[in-house]
């Protein structure tokens, strides 16, 4: 399978008819696909919501969490249940809009991609958010960027797409999903940036206030830079002769 989108979802039971609606109608022209929804411990229909779905939607997929684990841990059980080569993610609360999924995977598809292109990320433009949200979001742009030099604008954009390999190779912690341009760096991907557009929430509440994400955001970070001071990357390279003389001996001890 070539593509996989996953989206996390807590407690949007009002978004998930239209998200998937908006989601089928985006990715029509898009062949070898398929949409997972993990619901993230929701106390709400969102899980009953999305098996209505599945019938009109055979290519659906829901994946639940017996109780919430955060967005990177949805994120996480997505990718590792998915079957595409490549990923794309976006948010559950229809700020992203689905119409941008193309635009993001198109250069992941496409077969003369470069090898090393690992992560599309994408940027916000034109933000519907409270402007002490839009504040709070720039200052921690800014002191992220001086402190990684991931030369992103916006790490906290849901849009992104990647490779599944590249993806579950980088080390799992909570908040991950914010900081995904300096972790693929770090492992030697190289990483790709596209605007993308941004609206109002279709319905539901907001899971984090400015505070929560402020502290949870201090230790994160330097969890991050720590991370990336500490990389080091080896590239082996095994002989062809040795391998296809040793090949069939090894497959048959394992």
């Amino acid at each position: 399978m070539q593509l996989s989108i996953v989206i996390p979802m807590h407690n949007e039971a009002e978004n998930v008819v239209p998200l998937v609606r908006e989601v089928d109608a985006a990715c029509a022209a898009l062949p070898d696909k398929e949409l997972i929804l993990v619901d993230d411990g929701s106390s709400d229909d969102t899980a009953r919501l999305i098996r209505g779905m599945q019938d009109e939607f055979p290519w659906v997929r829901l994946l639940q969490h017996a109780t919430a684990g955060g967005q990177s841990a949805a994120v996480h059980s997505g990718v590792l249940a998915a079957r595409g080569r490549v990923i794309c993610t976006l948010d559950g609360d229809m700020q992203n809009p689905p119409s941008e999924i193309p635009k993001l995977v198109a250069p992941l598809l496409d077969p003369q991609a470069p090898a090393r292109l690992g992560l599309v990320a994408g940027q916000r433009v034109r933000r519907q958010d409270t402007w002490s949200k839009r504040l709070a979001s720039k200052l921690a742009n800014g002191l992220r960027a001086w402190m990684l030099s991931d030369n992103t604008r916006d790490t906290g954009c849901g849009l992104k797409a990647f490779r599944r390999d590249a993806f579950l190779a980088l080390p799992f912690f909570n908040h991950m999903h914010r900081y995904l341009p300096a972790l693929f760096s770090r492992d030697g991907w190289q990483v790709a940036h596209v605007d993308v557009s941004h609206r109002e929430r279709g319905g539901g509440t907001s899971k984090y206030n400015n505070l929560q994400r402020a502290l949870v955001g201090i230790y994160d970070l330097i969890g991050v830079a720590w991370l990336i001071r500490r990389a080091k990357t080896v590239r082996a390279t095994e002989d062809a002769t040795e391998a296809d003389a040793n090949g069939p001996d090894r497959e048959a001890a394992g």
